[in-house]
């Protein structure tokens, strides 16, 4: 099984991509799905708004997926932390991203996290720091459609004509801190 991963802040279009993907007959875990059903979630930390996750227990849950055929992509703003073959990134433009996020009634704190966090790029940062193939794709104007048809690409190893450090949202940090 050849499992690759799509990661991102939340609110930049997994679970769209995703449900895409998924249509087009593509074997797509939710990784919260995931952790719930498989016992993964930890303590809830109530200033974050956010359960701890251990990271190798859910990495170790996803044997399973890398022992059988096929090839299986993980939903989820944690999978970039997973052992994979490769890692889509997608990223967003913050006043965008925030709108998303409010619009699913996240606290004031919990969306200028998720800001900080997308201008920051921590979760491309993050997934740059393996030697697991990366490919970043902006989601901001695009349609889920284009977005599926570039993660196919990467998936299929072409992640070199997505490059990361394509997107840079640094010069809005003025604009929310």
């Amino acid at each position: 099984m050849t499992l690759f991963c799509l990661t991102g802040t939340p609110g930049t279009g997994k679970s769209s991509v995703s449900a895409e993907l998924r249509s087009r007959g593509w074997d797509v875990v939710d990784g919260k799905a995931f952790l719930r059903e498989h016992g993964l979630l930890g303590d809830y930390d109530e200033e974050r708004d956010t359960y701890e996750v251990d990271l190798d227990d859910f990495n170790d849950a996803l044997d399973g997926f890398r022992d059988s055929e096929g090839t299986v992509i993980l939903d989820s703003h944690l999978s970039h932390f997973m052992d994979s073959s490769g890692i889509v990134v997608l990223r967003c433009r913050p006043a965008v991203l925030a709108e998303r996020l409010m619009a699913r009634g996240y606290s004031e704190a919990k969306v200028r996290e998720n800001v900080q966090a997308e201008i920051l790029d921590e979760i491309l940062v993050e997934a740059t720091e393996t030697d697991i193939p990366v490919g970043e794709l902006d989601t901001t104007s695009a349609t889920v459609a284009e977005i599926a048809d570039a993660a196919e690409k990467i998936i299929s190893g072409h992640a070199s004509d997505y490059p990361p450090g394509s997107t840079d949202w640094s010069t809005e940090m003025e604009e929310w801190f």
